[in-house]
């Protein structure tokens, strides 16, 4: 076990490490700051913005975006799936909404809810509309595997749907739905700082990489970048680390 960890987490460094060598010569070849800026410059603009009051706040309030998308897509996501189970119809009838959700262009759901709400709130509706389709999949796929394995003994007994959903269904598929969450999270942050940018909304990252792209500063667009790339790294790691001690809790 121990010596699977360590391999994963050496092959994890060196693609890590590749993919800085890879920067790095790709650097030495373009040698324009204006197409891409070193590595050792982006390092030192990272550093600079870990100074900064005002990238912290940006970071908090796209973060809580992240959040409340997540949230809200994770509960719809759990209770449609779950009903959806229960009722055949019911998946019938949410089949081509999902598969819409699935497939309608980003940045056009994005200019329609500009339209429609302000900057501050169109990303977080883009970011749930993308991971709830997400959070769905994801259930449903689990509660197909446990209907399959206790959906006769459920109806044998006659145990009725809310209890089969409630005290059932539920508990059985939280532990691999709660696995994908680090990785539906870390999509969530993606989703949302590109609708930030296209909002161009205030005090939030997406507003500050605008800011960035605007202004030709791109040392400081490629460490706004790489500080997000690393933000979402950690949620997953974090939720992975969570999901394996709540595994080790039930077991």
């Amino acid at each position: 076990m121990k010596r699977a960890l360590l391999k994963n987490f050496a092959l994890s460094v060196a693609a890590v490490l590749t993919m800085l060598l890879v920067w790095v010569v790709a650097y030495f070849v373009v040698r324009n700051d204006y197409v891409l800026p070193s590595l050792s410059e982006t390092c030192r603009e990272v550093g600079r913005l870990f100074s900064e009051a005002d990238f912290w706040m940006a970071f908090s309030n796209t973060l809580l975006r992240t959040a409340v998308a997540f949230l809200v897509a994770l509960v719809l996501g759990i209770v449609l799936a779950l009903i959806a189970n229960l009722w055949t119809w019911v998946r019938a009838f949410l089949s081509p909404i999902v598969s819409v959700l699935r497939t309608v262009p980003t940045m056009a759901v994005i200019l329609m809810l500009l339209l429609w709400t302000t900057p501050r709130v169109a990303p977080v509706i883009v970011s749930l509309l993308v991971l709830m389709p997400a959070v769905y999949a994801t259930t449903l796929s689990s509660l197909n595997e446990v209907t399959a394995e206790y959906g006769v003994l459920a109806q044998t007994f006659r145990i009725p749907a809310w209890k089969r959903a409630w005290k059932m269904y539920l508990p059985l598929v939280a532990p691999p739905v709660f696995g994908q969450a680090g990785s539906i999270f870390s999509m969530g942050l993606k989703i949302t700082v590109s609708g930030e940018v296209l909002s161009n909304t205030f005090q939030s990252l997406g507003g500050m990489m605008q800011e960035a792209k605007m202004f030709v500063m791109m040392p400081r667009l490629m460490a706004l970048t790489l500080s997000t790339v690393v933000v979402g790294f950690l949620l997953e790691a974090v939720c992975l680390l969570i999901y394996k001690l709540i595994v080790r809790w039930r077991g």
